[in-house]
């Protein structure tokens, strides 16, 4: 039983959605998982286990920030021997290229953070998602009838809700950055080091150039695309 989590082994199945809001992970796990049972409720930081389509999946929430989702990752990768790990979330678009509910399946993640500097002694490791993830949410996206917009590329993952210095994210736009989140680089890089797969995708909930959003209800309750991608590439 770890400390943050506190479920029992076998609670947690090998491949796990994970939410930054702890009542998104509730909602997914009542909107699109079958025999859904809580097996956490830690700190509030809720966790599920149920089945999709007849395979089990786990479904857990982490918090805001990459500290915050470290623990939980570490936690479902080293006392659990969790396998795959699939970020839903949101982020913010930085580039009129994206619009607002777009989906964006990260490719690679940015930062700011020190997390990876302090772990490798200065030199910039760059973290990236799991090829067969990556591709398979590529394809669960181009094959959805709806034809929702998706892009695919990098995110910056911000140790700061509210910046300091703002203007730099103009800057990471030019570099090919298409939207800010806070999770996905320490997310890849826990993943590399336990040899685990990892993808993040993201809804944008609020465009940073023309300054629309969307509402917490919204963010909790409603970026089911995101979710049902995510299955698809975990699960197939």
């Amino acid at each position: 039983m770890s400390t943050h989590i506190g479920a029992r082994p076998g609670d947690i199945a090998p491949t796990v959605l994970l939410p930054g809001d702890p009542l998104r992970a509730r909602w997914i796990a009542e909107t699109f998982l079958d025999d859904a049972r809580c097996y956490s409720e830690v700190r509030g930081m809720y966790g599920f286990t149920g089945t999709w389509r007849g395979q089990p999946v786990s479904v857990q929430g982490s918090g805001m920030g990459q500290p915050s989702m470290a623990i939980y990752v570490n936690e479902l990768f080293t006392d659990y021997d969790v396998q795959s790990v699939v970020r839903v979330g949101s982020c913010g678009a930085v580039t009129e290229d994206v619009g607002i509910r777009d989906v964006i399946i990260a490719s690679g993640a940015c930062t700011d953070s020190s997390m990876n500097r302090i772990a490798f002694h200065g030199i910039d490791y760059a973290p990236v998602a799991d090829f067969g993830l990556l591709r398979g949410a590529v394809e669960a996206a181009e094959a959805r009838e709806d034809g929702s917009p998706f892009h695919v590329g990098l995110i910056f993952s911000s140790d700061s809700f509210y910046a300091a210095r703002p203007e730099l994210l103009g800057e990471m736009v030019d570099y090919g950055v298409l939207a800010v989140e806070m999770e996905a680089s320490a997310l890849y890089t826990l993943a590399a080091k336990h040899r685990r797969k990892a993808l993040a995708i993201c809804t944008v909930s609020d465009h940073i150039v023309t300054g629309e959003e969307t509402t917490s209800q919204e963010r909790e309750q409603t970026f089911g695309e995101m979710v049902e991608i995510a299955l698809t590439a975990a699960l197939g």
